[in-house]
């Protein structure tokens, strides 16, 4: 069977390469298996595999809950993940690695885990590959999936498969789910009853509950971009490109705009869209009477949202899926999101039960900006019951933290 697996990789890899071939790629050699193996094991050795950026630095708390009684071996699969583990766990000293995820041929994986040697293995990101798991099965290795998700498109099309991959669900030797309806579709995929749990999300760990005022950068970027403090600022973060003409069109006369495109490649369509918006990465600076701004930069949308009076949550009135509110809502910052919220939907419900969010659509932001606006006790309120539910569902990476150390328990008795 494995082998009929590999020939399928390899007719499918090369159907692919004019796609994945278009982006130089580095660590071919660890990609089928040939990994530095890792000196023998003083303690047991959990295996964490985060696949790309945003899972590492998500595990990073999680990392350092194991550290006092495990090893831990990070695992990676895209080269800006394995830039951004290096330099985060590289230098924390003996117990800690860094390797790269292999391929899913039969023989790479054999190679990896000849090296790596892990005793239990947590998925970061619902990446079941069959050689993976079932090496992993006759070597004994429990595998569980950690922050656990299936997304509404994903479970439809895993449902159609289930002949052929359910299976690799029923092999996991835990679930822990972010909420209920995730653990309840993870049942309907094979996962048994007793091995699903419902834990939260660990994102709400990996966001800080501090005063919006004291946040590092913010100051000087109001400074640098000429915002006037004293105006209402509405900064609206992650946007895709249909969302900045409704975000231009929509905010009330008097108020300040911010916009904070998602991706590099929109920060030109979005300044058109924003006319006469100051530039952040031109090093502009705002005229008196200006107020649009484009903070086409990577790594100040934090100190952004320190700034604003309201916060719009983008990829949420398009064709995409939402951005995250857990930063803005840490801050305690009145938060508005779209109807698209399918990525972030567990995170939605819980903040729209505890009134903590205003949800709207395209048609009825204006109204709503306009509202926010003119009621300050509304925002007071939207701000306090924000940071409360930020509080409220941190936990989540201990009981994860929990989970692997009873599976590590189970494991060496």
């Amino acid at each position: 069977m494995r082998f009929l697996l590999d020939i399928f990789y390899v007719l499918l890899a090369a159907l692919a390469a004019p796609w994945w071939m278009r982006k130089a790629r580095g660590g071919w050699a660890e990609r089928f298996g040939a990994i530095e193996p890792l000196p023998p094991a003083t303690r047991p050795r959990v295996m964490l595999h985060t696949v790309s950026v945003g899972e590492t630095n998500l595990a990073a708390p999680l990392v350092e809950m194991l550290r006092p009684h495990a090893e831990v071996l990070i695992t990676v699969t895209t080269d800006t993940g394995m830039e951004r583990a290096t330099a985060l766990y590289g230098s924390m000293g003996a117990g800690v690695f860094v390797r790269r995820y292999p391929l899913d041929f039969s023989w790479a994986v054999r190679r990896f885990l000849d090296s790596a040697r892990p005793d239990v293995v947590g998925l970061a990101e619902l990446e079941m590959w069959p050689n993976f798991l079932r090496f992993c099965g006759r070597r004994g290795l429990p595998v569980a999936v950690l922050n656990g998700r299936i997304s509404d498109h994903s479970f439809g099309r895993y449902r159609m498969a289930r002949p052929l991959v359910g299976g690799l669900f029923r092999r996991l030797a835990f679930v822990a789910a972010q909420d209920e309806v995730y653990a309840e579709r993870f049942r309907a995929m094979g996962v048994a009853p007793e091995r699903c749990h419902v834990t939260g999300s660990m994102k709400w760990d990996a966001v800080e509950v501090a005063e919006a005022a004291d946040f590092p950068g913010a100051a000087e970027l109001a400074e640098a971009m000429g915002i006037d403090r004293m105006k209402p600022l509405i900064v609206a973060g992650s946007t895709e490109p249909v969302e900045h003409a409704l975000l231009h069109s929509a905010s009330p006369r008097g108020a300040q705009l911010l916009c904070a495109p998602r991706k590099p490649e929109w920060f030109d369509d979005a300044a058109r869209d924003l006319p006469g918006c100051v530039r952040r990465s031109k090093g502009e600076r705002a005229t008196p009477g200006a107020d649009r701004f484009l903070l086409d930069t990577i790594g100040e949308l934090n100190a952004a949202y320190a700034l604003a009076d309201i916060v719009v949550v983008g990829r949420s009135f398009g064709e995409l899926h939402g951005s995250d509110p857990m930063a803005p809502a840490a801050m305690g910052k009145p938060v508005v999101i779209g109807p698209r919220v399918a990525n972030f939907r567990s995170v939605v419900e819980t903040m729209l039960r505890a009134g903590a969010i205003v949800q709207t659509t395209g048609e009825s932001l204006a109204s709503e900006l306009k509202s926010l606006i003119e009621n300050e006790q509304r925002r007071r309120e939207l701000s306090e019951r924000a940071k409360a539910c930020a509080l409220e569902n941190q936990g989540a990476t201990k009981r994860h933290a929990d989970l692997l150390r009873e599976l590590l328990s189970r494991k060496n008795r």
